[in-house]
């Protein structure tokens, strides 16, 4: 069982911190203390490690059900996106020379490969 409870934000250069007790059961915090004796770091790597295993989840479950809007904007095309973009957002945005040549297939989603 994890609770958590937030009851002060520390301020440690600019990166704002926020204190929480967390509530594990003992030989959790046994076996961290034998891996590392900062707890806070051993938890805050641990965190983010899961934070970003679930936005990948995120993102593999959107890349097999594509949000609808996908298809309007592979049918306007990324030209006329970037056109009807304000100029200065546009430089530097994206170098279409870089990555992977992809096409969007109705009901599948992004796949590989050019027109």
């Amino acid at each position: 069982m994890v609770s958590m409870t937030s009851n002060m934000i520390i301020l440690r250069g600019a990166m704002a911190s926020e204190r929480v007790t967390v509530t594990l059961p003992a030989e959790v915090v046994q076996e961290i203390d034998r891996l590392e004796s900062n707890r806070s770091k051993f938890i805050l790597d641990a965190v983010r490690h899961e934070l970003q295993r679930r936005r990948r989840a995120a993102l593999r479950r959107s890349l097999r059900a594509p949000h609808p809007e996908g298809d309007q904007l592979a049918e306007a095309g990324f030209n006329e996106w970037a056109g009807s973009l304000p100029a200065d957002d546009v430089d530097g945005l994206v170098d279409v020379r870089a990555g992977t040549p992809v096409r969007w297939v109705p009901g599948e989603g992004w796949v590989e490969g050019g027109k």
